[in-house]
């Protein structure tokens, strides 16, 4: 009897844990289907929590320190006014200008690091260390346009609200695999659940990084820049790759040789640009 009543026990545990996992999973599938919206630029159907305003204001927040991880703003005004007038122009002349982002562009002054980046509603950053191995307007015009094209494309807003879809269903698989008599399983299911997380982020953002080129031509050629500075763009950063350390800006982004194929076939496909 006292055998039968651990068993019992232990099965009761085990279908509360099963009930609220499938609970978990139900209200966070709800939550992130529920929430969608046609992003106006590129016509895709996207999964979105949050509104562009609420974009907007994270973006502008997190500008200070993520700037002084790279070693604040680079005090040349010279090259700040550079940036920043490439920049303005690819807004200016493009589908950017119909968003209500707050573009603005900024060069870091870390040279060390080769490194570009958006943050959510318009804060656009490059490090000394990209922008000196730029030769050219065209070059510098292709590192902002993909830059500008992961925020009109919405995928900060996209990430974070795959990022709760999956914070939610990686917490349903480690509350039904856990067995609280067992604490190493429990380690070993949320180890596995954090590998599935990141593996599934990582297609994703392989996939942005994607049509973020492809909005980035299109800006180049509509802002009066020669598309092909963004295949030479590519050429630089595909030497860097050879070397004994990966650039940082390449160990989120797909492999420039490949990027190189797929750029040369959106710059003959120009004419489907938003």
């Amino acid at each position: 009897m006292y055998q039968q009543g651990i068993y019992r026990r232990r099965g009761t545990g085990c279908n509360v844990r099963l009930l609220m996992a499938v609970a978990l999973v139900v209200i966070s599938l709800i939550t992130y289907y529920s929430s969608q919206t046609t992003n106006p630029v590129t016509n895709e159907v996207q999964h979105i929590s949050m509104s562009p305003d609420q974009e907007i204001a994270m973006g502008l927040q997190a500008a200070p320190a993520i700037a002084s991880e790279y070693g604040g703003l680079d005090p040349s005004m010279p090259d700040q006014i550079r940036v920043q007038q490439i920049g303005r122009r690819i807004v200016q002349d493009t589908a950017a200008h119909t968003t209500p982002y707050q573009f603005a562009y900024h060069l870091l002054a870390d040279a060390q690091t080769v490194n570009a980046f958006a943050l959510p509603g318009g804060q656009v950053f490059i490090t000394r260390g990209l922008y000196n191995m730029l030769e050219s307007d065209g070059e510098l015009a292709a590192v902002l346009g993909h830059e500008t094209g992961h925020v009109v494309a919405r995928h900060s807003a996209e990430q974070i609200a795959k990022a709760q879809l999956t914070e939610g269903l990686t917490g349903a698989a480690v509350i039904a695999a856990c067995d609280p008599n067992n604490p190493n399983g429990c380690l070993a299911a949320s180890e596995v659940a954090a590998v599935v997380a990141q593996l599934i982020n990582m297609k994703y953002s392989r996939s942005d990084e994607t049509e973020a080129d492809w909005l980035g031509v299109c800006f180049m050629q509509e802002s009066g820049y020669d598309p092909q500075d963004m295949i030479r763009l590519m050429q630089i950063l595909d030497s860097l790759s050879q070397g004994n350390s990966m650039p940082e800006m390449l160990s989120s982004h797909p492999d420039p040789g490949n990027r190189i194929v797929q750029i040369q076939g959106d710059i003959q496909n120009m004419g489907q640009c938003p």
